[in-house]
């Protein structure tokens, strides 16, 4: 196709950016709003059977999204029978061009990469569009460093499950960069987005997907079986909070994956950084126990009808209570003994031996009188104290 050719009346072709199975894009001037812009045309004899559903569908869903990390669609149409789609012209290369001439990206770099990636992703997950092929060659690097999605070919509605434009069974999408659950060809999701972001992040830090193998279906198993190498271990410089939370996005349980907009605001705020969250505040302290606190916890005192005026305390049970009562009383009555040393201190046995010293003074008392006033000691054997005097007879 000529570089003058005229689309629609208003867009002209300069030269071709780009080629794939389904069509080809364009460098050209929009001559009535006065800008550059990017036009994808459809090949006039495509093959495949859903290209043209698939081109309009893409032209409708992108259509359906204003975000500065998504490319926009600024129009669609047909000329001499053949699909055209005009998008805003980013003024850089994808990611896969990118890795194809540095190798691997430094963490700070890929860290705004995922930002203005997740953001555009949460941005189409919110109108309810699930892109389904996230990976380096649909993720353009713009010249002031902006990243926006492109190529929304084969997204889905969230709404439309069954509108999905392949045969019952078949996997769309770049097995490097699939999701575990689509691998069991379940329906994709806004999670399903999430692990294929985290390939490409992954890739652009190690310098190769998580996962390969010499096929696709081995690729598949790998991503259903196969826990990541951690990027530290093949020797990359990555704080540790950028690499679990990394491994994060690769959970292969669609339910233990952040959110495309946690994952946004996650790396936009700069924590893939490991920033030292606050100390826990410090511990107060203990207040004193006020009196009804230890009445509870002591016992009220409550008067004891079996010991007269003694007063008792009514402990709480616990599993480190002394001895039940009844163990007690059974000593008691079998004339246990207390162990030495723990001699009871109770007022009842304190009067007890009061009462036995006092019974054995008495009885000694009265041993002493019976002995003196005994009828078998007679007075004879007492001398006098006063002789009487003599008389006659």
């Amino acid at each position: 196709m000529k570089q003058q050719v005229l689309i629609a009346g208003r867009y002209r072709l300069h030269v071709a950016i780009g080629r794939g199975a389904m069509g080809e894009v364009w460098q050209a001037y929009d001559e009535v709003g006065g800008r550059p812009v990017a036009v994808k045309l459809l090949h006039a004899q495509n093959s495949e059977p859903t290209a043209a559903a698939r081109f309009r569908l893409e032209a409708q869903t992108a259509g359906r999204l204003s975000h500065p990390h998504v490319v926009g669609v600024l129009d669609f149409g047909e000329q001499e029978g053949r699909l055209f789609l005009v998008m805003e012209l980013v003024q850089g290369d994808s990611l896969s061009h990118v890795l194809a001439q540095a190798g691997s990206l430094p963490a700070e770099q890929v860290a705004r990469i995922a930002a203005h990636s997740a953001a555009g992703m949460a941005a189409a997950h919110e109108q309810g569009i699930v892109h389904r092929d996230i990976k380096p060659g649909n993720l353009l690097l713009d010249a002031d460093g902006s990243v926006k999605i492109a190529d929304f070919g084969i997204a889905q509605f969230m709404n439309d499950p069954g509108g999905a434009l392949t045969a019952t069974g078949q996997i769309v999408g770049t097995s490097l960069y699939i999701a575990p659950e689509r691998a069991l060809g379940q329906p994709a999701g806004p999670p399903s987005d999430v692990y294929s972001l985290g390939c490409v992040l992954y890739q652009l830090l190690v310098g190769q997907p998580p996962f390969r193998a010499g096929s696709a279906i081995a690729v598949l198993h790998h991503h259903l079986d196969t826990p990541p190498v951690p990027p530290r271990e093949l020797g990359v410089g990555l704080p540790p909070a950028f690499e679990n939370y990394l491994l994060g996005l690769l959970a292969k349980r669609p339910e233990d994956r952040p959110t495309a907009g946690q994952a946004a605001n996650w790396f936009a705020t700069g924590a893939w950084k490991g920033i030292a969250e606050p100390l826990p505040a410090a511990a107060p302290h203990p207040e004193p126990v006020p009196r009804a606190a230890y009445r509870e916890a002591v016992g009220e005192p409550r008067a004891n009808t079996a010991s007269g005026s003694v007063t008792t305390y009514a402990f709480p049970t616990s599993a480190a209570s002394t001895a039940p009562a009844h163990r007690t009383r059974r000593r008691q009555r079998e004339g246990v003994r207390p162990a030495a040393g723990r001699r009871s201190q109770t007022p009842r046995n304190s009067r007890m031996v009061v009462t036995v010293a006092a019974v054995a003074i008495f009885l000694g008392a009265l041993l002493v009188g019976v002995t003196l006033f005994s009828p078998d000691h007679s007075s004879a054997d007492t001398p006098a104290t006063n002789p009487p005097s003599a008389t006659s007879p």
